[in-house]
């Protein structure tokens, strides 16, 4: 007896988000140490959405938070736990799931092409600074230790952006080549 069109679909669906959430995990082992590690978590997480799309990579990213709380070392600096996520820069990793919401709203209103999905990156990117820097802020002040909105800015998040932009880049031009690929797989 021949399995079902969907249950292939959904097979297939299942998979593709463990192995972005998996791609997330590795890409937040290069790390480069800091107030706020330099990773390539955020290459990871637009990987996964502008190849699996808004849903899938949302789930990706829920996943890869999820094995991160449960303790599992998937966080920068073979990190995971709860602790971490309440730390100071786990509102960084929390900002990956509005990230993700803004890039899911952007394609489904202006489309997945190239210059939809660039832009619901960059937005998205932007939202995760702001929930970052705020909880950073937040974290901080409630630790004794008051920092401004502004340092925080400069010390978590103006590092940052230029490499940001360029692993947003790289991921939007790889999906430009695989996307389709996946994409009609999931069709399927």
């Amino acid at each position: 007896m021949a399995e079902p069109k969907n249950y292939r679909r959904h097979v297939y669906a299942t998979v593709l988000t463990a192995l972005f959430a998996a791609i997330i995990a590795v890409c937040s082992f290069v790390t480069v140490p800091g107030p706020v590690p330099f990773t390539l978590q955020t290459f990871g997480v637009f990987c996964a959405l502008t190849m699996l799309g808004g849903r899938l990579g949302l789930l990706a990213t829920l996943l890869y938070l999820a094995l991160g709380a449960a303790g599992l070392p998937v966080f920068a600096g073979f990190t995971g736990g709860l602790g971490h996520l309440a730390g100071p820069t786990g509102g960084y990793l929390l900002g990956f799931v509005f990230t993700a919401l803004v890039y899911w709203l952007m394609v489904r209103l202006a489309g997945d092409g190239l210059r939809a999905k660039s832009l619901g990156c960059l937005i998205g990117l932007v939202v995760c600074y702001a929930f970052g820097t705020a909880w950073f802020v937040l974290v901080h002040g409630a630790a004794g230790g008051a920092v401004s909105f502004s340092t925080a800015l400069g010390a978590c998040v103006a590092p940052f952006v230029l490499p940001d932009l360029v692993k947003t880049a790289g991921a939007v031009l790889l999906s430009a080549k695989l996307a389709p690929v996946i994409q009609k797989k999931l069709r399927r």
